[in-house]
């Protein structure tokens, strides 16, 4: 499923035009990468949450030459799916 797909379903269940819906998928992926540039957690109840996990330096291999390189510190998005989502999975 793409975005594309995801706009549909949202226009189709909610009675909405394919642009309202989309308009409203991007408010909501907005917001969340809003929140995460901020450090904030993001939690959807039932869903999942959101969150920015901080990777330490270090050093890794450059595989081609096999030559060590340092990777930087950085953060990166992190998400820990909620209880009803792992349920509807199984």
């Amino acid at each position: 499923m793409n975005k594309g797909d995801i706009v549909g379903k949202i226009a189709k269940d909610a009675e909405l035009t394919k642009s309202q819906a989309e308009a409203a998928f991007n408010s909501l992926i907005g917001s969340v990468t809003a929140s995460l540039k901020k450090g904030q957690k993001v939690t959807i109840v039932g869903f999942g949450t959101f969150s920015v996990a901080k990777r330490k330096a270090r050093m890794g291999r450059n595989p081609q030459t096999g030559a060590p390189i340092k990777i930087a510190a950085h953060k990166t998005p992190k998400f820990a799916s909620g209880s009803d989502l792992k349920k509807a999975v199984k």
